[in-house]
């Protein structure tokens, strides 16, 4: 007989937040880890700061051992309800034209700067005239 889940939004996991009533969503399952809190082996303030958020990557970021992710079964409540959480934006690619020759980048950098090199010849003048005018 198929077992029926129970399924929350990410909005209802995040209202359980606290060291009284504490749920996270790993790996899009939702656990109720409230009698596990002072338990935890790296505290109960870890474990808090992942509240009301997809915990997945701090969870693997973590290293957890194969006895905990057993353990975690246990305090499994459901799954997250994913038609209820906002949709991801897809990440655009840009194909701009990458700019390898090495001349055309130094002219764009002296289109857009170009104070330096007047300032550069500017300086070359004025150091020439003070030479000249120092050997008469």
């Amino acid at each position: 007989m198929p077992t029926l889940i129970k399924l929350f939004s990410m909005q209802e996991v995040s209202l359980h937040n606290s060291n009284h009533d504490c749920w996270v969503v790993i790996d899009g399952k939702v656990y109720d880890v409230t009698t596990y809190l002072d338990e935890h082996p790296g505290g109960d303030d870890v474990i808090l700061a992942a509240t009301g958020k997809d915990a997945t990557d701090d969870f693997e970021d973590a290293g957890h051992s194969n006895d905990a992710r057993e353990l975690m079964k246990s305090f499994c409540i459901g799954e997250l309800d994913m038609s209820s959480s906002p949709a991801i934006p897809e990440l655009e690619i840009s194909h701009k034209k990458q700019e390898t020759d090495v001349a055309q980048k130094l002219l764009n950098l002296t289109k857009q700067h170009w104070a330096v090199p007047i300032a550069m010849v500017g300086i070359s003048v004025v150091a020439g005239f003070l030479y000249i005018m120092r050997k008469k």
